[in-house]
């Protein structure tokens, strides 16, 4: 797999390309995606479910994150890699800029964070010092007490307003890629044509430029559920290979998700 950059993803969003995304947590899962070409992967504070056993992401910390990375950098040397930043490591512009580093020097390309309006000057402080923002919004996991659960966002026609307007100030603030979460498929197929950069989906619908899943719900293996946006490839496939391929091949023809994956 040729080295894959924001660059890319761009081309594919004019083009009407969609693409696939994983999180990843190890040099070996990151090798096996990269030889499958998954183009993008992300090390997500999900880590603090999927490995730690936690019943939330809060706990983990920036160097977590940032072991993690350099674990997938090694075994995935050209995907595009988002590495996400705890909660409370991004409270202040300051900070956010201090933590980021550690994250891009351990080898990602780009760091996630999530929130809405409120993230316009950390992501403008963090893109004016190189470093590349993916913002995520919707279902927000580190806000799960706020929300009361994990619960779908933006059903409410004031904060689907709320979202589209958010999506469109923090892209103009530098934030290179929007992820949307447990979202309505309508409100994701406006926020993905009303900005001009890569929207990635999970529990978004098919209308996305890409779509990403955490890989213990791909294959089947998360330790309590599999969420009802998720699709256990593993389990159709038989082979972790040919269940990364076929996810690959579904999100580019448009067909996973499906309307099953979907909010409404």
């Amino acid at each position: 797999m040729k080295k894959i950059t924001i660059n890319d993803l761009m081309t594919w969003k004019r083009e009407g390309r969609k693409f696939a995304s994983v999180t990843a947590y190890d040099a070996s899962f990151a090798q096996l995606f990269e030889q499958q070409n998954v183009p993008v992967m992300l090390v997500g504070d999900s880590l603090g479910m999927v490995l730690q056993g936690k019943p939330d992401t809060l706990a983990v910390t920036t160097d977590e994150i940032a072991y993690h990375t350099r674990s997938v950098r090694a075994g995935s040397p050209n995907a595009l890699l988002m590495a996400d930043m705890p909660f409370m490591s991004y409270s202040t512009p300051e900070q956010a800029c201090e933590e980021a580093g550690k994250l891009m020097r351990a080898g990602a390309n780009m760091v996630k964070i999530e929130g809405g309006a409120w993230l316009a000057e950390t992501i403008s402080r963090l893109t004016e010092r190189s470093v590349p923002v993916c913002a995520h919004l919707g279902l927000t996991p580190q806000a799960v007490n706020i929300f009361g659960g994990y619960k779908v966002q933006g059903r409410d026609c004031d904060k689907a307003e709320q979202m589209v307007k958010d999506a469109i100030l923090l892209k103009n603030a530098g934030a290179q890629i929007i992820l949307l979460e447990c979202v309505p498929a309508s409100l994701a197929e406006r926020i993905t044509k009303a900005v001009e950069v890569p929207v990635i989906g999970i529990g978004a619908g098919n209308s996305t430029d890409g779509q990403i899943l955490v890989m213990h719900d791909m294959f089947g293996i998360s330790a309590n559920y599999i969420p009802r946006f998720s699709k256990n490839y593993l389990a159709e496939t038989g082979d972790m290979r040919q269940a990364v391929s076929k996810y690959i091949e579904e999100v580019e023809a448009g067909t996973f998700p499906g309307q099953e994956h979907t909010f409404e």
